[in-house]
């Protein structure tokens, strides 16, 4: 991050490129769109503004690209995060509708102020691939949230997040329907990570059944040349009278496969880097509590119906910060790229 004390007229200047080159700079003030093709894309900001400010931007289906940042008075601040561009904006299904063509970048914060904003087409940029289901899905409308949904915010220009992640997948249905791994597999490249993380739907999945599904999403993954990465599933908020998580908060199956540590034995078997988000999220909501915890997730106060699985934004933030963290500490290649 750059921080600079800088005069109105030389902020007006900054980046300034002539008529034919890139990147060219745009003033943005609340929303704005940009008449790009699909693709990943380099997105550069300069914050601030006279006025103090806090200003982060959301963009396509809203996924959170970059935090809300203060600024004091006269302050500007530079950031930059790679995006994803593509049809539907949000799962891969399109049930929230195709969403609007070309990019499309809003203002956040308590108090945003308007941003010098550049977008440049990074077509060979490393991506992260998000295989999963609604806990880590990109929500275009409020107020479910995934956890990948928020994943953008916490890298540094560099990769780009792909988040492929269906509402209602199992492994079953993420093999069978063409929409869904079909489609993903033929856009990984050698040396992109693929992060598999599908268990919540699987409540009637057989554990020999649900093993060999993991096979055939890890094989073909790596027949791609990309990067496997398994995933445990986010805790349910199911607790017991003695203040822990139940076996269906910690993704026991109805048939009672223990969903988590079978992930955790497929990653042992073969050899993959495991991000064990179940005993991360299991070990934030036992030390909340079962009612301080609940902000974490969809409650009374959205739609009149306690949602023990699907995410508020603050949750989708908190779980996707344990699964960046549990990736510097696997020192996944794409660690690098994580902000400090």
């Amino acid at each position: 991050m750059k921080v600079l004390e800088l005069t109105l007229a030389a902020v007006l200047t900054l980046g300034a490129a002539p008529a034919d080159a890139a990147p060219r700079w745009t003033v943005c003030t609340g929303s704005c769109s940009f008449d790009v093709p699909a693709g990943d894309y380099r997105v550069d900001v300069l914050l601030g503004g006279r006025n103090a400010g806090s200003t982060g931007l959301d963009v396509e289906a809203r996924r959170i690209a970059l935090a809300p940042v203060a600024t004091r008075a006269g302050q500007y601040v530079e950031r930059s995060v790679t995006v994803e561009v593509r049809t539907p904006e949000g799962m891969p299904s399109g049930q929230d509708g195709p969403g609007t063509p070309g990019l499309q970048v809003h203002l956040t914060g308590p108090a945003p102020q308007p941003v010098r904003i550049a977008v440049t087409p990074k077509p060979k940029a490393p991506r992260v691939f998000v295989i999963s289901d609604s806990t880590a899905s990109d929500w275009a409308f409020l107020p479910k949230n995934g956890w990948a949904q928020a994943l953008p915010e916490f890298f540094r220009a560099g990769p780009s997040v792909r988040n492929y992640a269906q509402s209602g997948a199992s492994t079953v249905s993420y093999l069978d329907d063409p929409r869904y791994f079909a489609r993903v597999r033929p856009m990984i490249r050698p040396g992109d990570t693929v992060l598999i993380q599908l268990a919540h739907n699987d409540k009637q999945t057989t554990e020999d059944v649900y093993r060999a599904n993991l096979a055939t999403l890890i094989d073909g993954v790596r027949a791609q040349g990309g990067a496997p990465v398994v995933v445990t599933p986010p805790v349910r908020h199911r607790f017991g009278a003695d203040g822990k998580l139940t076996p269906l908060g910690l993704v026991v199956n109805n048939l009672g496969v223990d969903l988590p540590a079978v992930l955790r034995d497929v990653a042992r078997q073969q050899r993959l880097p495991l991000l064990d988000l179940t005993a991360r999220s299991q070990a934030l909501l036992e030390s909340l509590g079962e009612a301080a915890s609940w902000p974490l997730y969809l409650t009374l106060a959205h739609d009149g119906v306690d949602d023990a699985t699907h995410l508020s934004r603050y949750g989708a933030e908190q779980f996707a910060a344990l699964v960046t963290r549990a990736m510097a500490q696997a020192r996944l290649p794409l660690a690098r790229f994580l902000r400090p």
